[in-house]
C-alpha cells in the first residue's frame, strides 16, 4: 500500500510552521496512542510523519523527492511496537517520545521485568555496550561477547543440592512456600503472606547444600555469547537476547540487553535508511557538466552531473542506502554537490572570466 502524504497524515498544509506541526502531532498522538486504546498503525504513521517534517533538512528532501528522499524511519518498520518477535533475539529502538513524555512516559523505560508479576523469580537482566563500524551496521555482522556474570552452577546444575542428595520439605513453611505474618493496626489485625525466607518460596530445601555454590545455585564465570547484528541496525539500537542474562536457582535466566554504538564514518552520514555524502566539483565542471566517481558503501559509482548544476543540489542513487530491517529492499544514497569557487587565479584565467562576464 502506498504511503499517505505526511502533511495529510498530520492534517496540516505544506506551509505549516514548526509550532503548527507540533500541535497537530500532539493532538493526533493522544488520540491514537496504543496505551490509550488507539490504533497502533495510525500512531506509527503519525510519528513517522512528524519525525520527518519537524527536521528542516528532511522536510526539504521530502518536498523535493517525496517518500524516497527521506527513507524509512523506525516507526515504518515497527517502531517501538513492531519488534522482531518470535525469536530468542529481539530488538527495540528508542527514538524518544517526541515531547510527549509527560503524557505517556517513556516507551522503553521502567522495570524491564514489568508484566511478570505473579510469575516465578528470574535471574537479573544484564546490559552491555558494543561498538561496530559504519559498514557493519549497514550490512550486518556477527560478533562474540565475553561477559562475566552469574551462571548455573556446574556442580549441582542449579538445583542447590550436593550431588547424591535430594530436596526435602521446608521445615519453616511446611512446603507451602509462603509464611503468614499478622500485623496489628488501628483497623484490627491484618494477615500478610510473603515468600518463605528459608526456601525462597519453593517449599523445598536441600538435604545437603551444594559444596561449590553453597546453596545459591549459581557461580560467577566468563561466558561467550554469539550476537548476530542485522543489516540496517542504527546507532542507539538495543538488541535483547532472551535468557542470556544472569542465572538464578529454580528459575529462568534474565535477559541480555546489548546497546549498539556505531562509529562515525569519515565521509558518510546516515538518516534512517538514507546515506548522505558531499562531492566537490569545480565551477567550470558545474557549468558545463561532467561525470564523477562517487564513493558509496558498495564501492565507487560513476555519476553524471548535468550542465548548470548549482551548489547544494542533491542527487539520488537509488538502492545504495541502508537495507530495511527484515526486508530485502534498501534506501537511497543522497549526494549533495558542492561547487568550489577558485580563490587563486592566473592572469589569463582572470582575463577569461572577465570576458565571460562582459559577454
Amino acid at each position: 500500500m502506498a504511503k499517505r502524504d505526511y502533511y495529510e497524515v498530520l492534517g496540516v498544509g505544506k506551509n505549516a510552521s514548526a509550532d503548527e506541526l507540533k500541535k497537530a502531532y500532539r493532538r493526533h498522538a493522544v488520540q491514537h496512542h496504543p496505551d490509550r486504546g488507539g490504533d497502533e498503525a495510525k500512531f506509527r504513521e503519525i510519528s513517522e510523519a512528524y519525525e520527518v517534517l519537524k527536521d528542516p533538512s528532511k522536510r526539504q528532501r521530502y518536498d523535493q523527492f517525496g517518500h524516497a528522499g527521506v527513507g524509512s524511519s523506525a516507526a515504518s518498520d515497527g517502531g517501538p511496537f513492531g519488534g522482531f518477535g518470535g525469536t530468542a533475539q529481539d530488538f527495540s529502538f528508542d527514538f524518544g517520545d517526541l515531547g510527549l513524555g509527560d503524557i505517556f512516559g517513556s516507551f522503553f523505560g521502567g522495570d524491564v521485568g514489568g508484566g511478570r508479576r505473579g510469575q516465578k523469580s528470574r535471574g537479573q537482566d544484564v546490559e552491555t555496550n558494543v561498538e561496530i563500524g559504519f559498514e557493519q551496521a549497514v550490512f550486518g555482522t556477527e560478533i562474540d561477547l565475553n561477559l562475566t556474570m552469574q551462571d548455573t552452577c556446574s556442580h549441582c546444575s542449579g538445583t542447590t543440592v550436593e550431588p547424591g542428595y535430594d530436596l526435602k520439605t521446608c521445615d519453616t513453611c511446611k512446603g507451602a512456600g509462603q509464611v503468614t505474618n499478622v500485623m496489628r493496626t488501628v483497623f484490627g489485625n491484618i494477615q500478610q503472606s510473603a515468600p518463605c525466607p528459608k526456601c525462597q518460596g519453593t517449599g523445598r530445601i536441600p538435604e545437603k547444600v551444594c559444596s561449590v555454590c553453597h546453596g545459591k545455585g549459581t557461580e560467577r564465570r566468563n561466558q561467550n555469547v554469539s550476537l548476530k547484528i542485522p543489516a540496517g541496525v542504527d546507532d542507539g539500537a538495543t538488541i535483547r537476547l532472551r535468557e542470556h542474562g544472569e542465572a538464578i536457582a529454580h528459575g529462568p535466566k534474565g535477559d541480555l540487553y546489548v546497546n549498539i554504538r556505531v562509529r562515525p564514518h569519515k565521509k558518510f552520514t546516515r538518516e534512517g535508511d538514507l546515506i548522505l555524502s558531499t562531492e566537490h566539483i569545480g565551477m567550470v565542471d558545474a557549468a558545463l557538466g561532467t561525470e564523477i566517481d562517487v564513493d558509496t558503501v558498495d564501492g565507487p559509482i560513476r555519476m553524471k552531473v548535468p550542465a548548470g548544476t548549482q551548489s547544494g543540489t542533491d542527487f539520488k542513487l537509488s538502492g545504495h542506502g541502508v537495507p530495511h530491517l527484515n526486508k530485502k529492499s534498501r534506501g537511497s544514497h543522497i549526494v549533495t554537490m558542492a561547487v568550489d569557487t577558485p580563490t587563486k587565479l592566473s592572469k589569463d584565467q582572470k582575463d577569461l572570466l572577465e570576458s565571460l562576464r562582459n559577454n
